[in-house]
């Protein structure tokens, strides 16, 4: 297994065990100040679990077919357990709100005109920088995944273009040795010509002689 992945799964096991104790406790917790501190400390962890989540699902991708599957299959168990802790924070913060607005109703119903008045005024400019704020955090989320989905695309075409080249290296490689077989044939077969060539040359030579010996010996009788 990755080392990197090892790394980021050890992160995120911490992160997982102790979202899961502060959840537990903050739904103990009545509603108020505390409550609310503690569901904004599980939402930042929440989304440092989401990082964690694309940081493995990105190194995973990367890796050899074999081990990506096994890791994968693993990366899905991580994510649903996230996801269950994701609605457990949303059920406080929905109770949470709830509640908030009851007491905020009791709370007008009890104050004069003014009062009630400014503190809508107050309410709905604190809400609008919220929900700005909300969605800027939102954007720049959406702006992160996509550039680790770009990233995992690049890593898994890089990795399409090295089996590739690794393909044609090993079919060069195929090549050469078809290449040294003809050589070492053809080889042979220049030496093979090439004794041959000094037999027929030795064969032409031994008749020459002996056709000169029996015309000598003719001529001498």
């Amino acid at each position: 297994m990755s080392e990197v992945f090892e790394g980021y799964e050890r992160q995120y096991c911490e992160l997982s065990v102790n979202l899961s104790k502060k959840c537990s406790s903050a739904a103990l917790l009545p509603i108020g100040e505390p409550r609310k501190q503690q569901v904004s400390e599980l939402t930042v962890g929440l989304d440092e679990a989401d990082v964690l989540i694309r940081k493995m699902d990105l190194e995973a991708r990367s890796l050899q077919p074999s081990l990506k599957a096994a890791l994968l299959a693993k990366l899905r168990e991580y994510k649903s357990d996230l996801n269950k802790l994701k609605k457990e924070v949303k059920k406080l913060t929905s109770s949470g709100s709830d509640q908030a607005a009851h007491d905020a109703l009791l709370e007008g119903e009890m104050a004069d005109a003014h009062a009630a008045s400014n503190q809508r005024g107050r309410l709905a400019m604190s809400t609008e920088r919220l929900n700005d704020s909300s969605e800027r955090i939102k954007e720049s989320r959406r702006v992160a995944l996509e550039t680790e989905d770009l990233g995992i695309s690049i890593l898994e075409d890089l990795h399409q273009q090295r089996q590739t080249l690794l393909h044609s290296h090993n079919k060069l490689h195929g090549v050469d040795d078809a290449i040294d077989k003809s050589k070492k044939v053809l080889t042979s077969m220049s030496r093979r010509i090439s004794r041959n060539k000094m037999i027929v040359g030795g064969i032409i030579a031994a008749l020459v002689l002996a056709i000169i010996i029996v015309l000598y010996f003719k001529l001498s009788h």
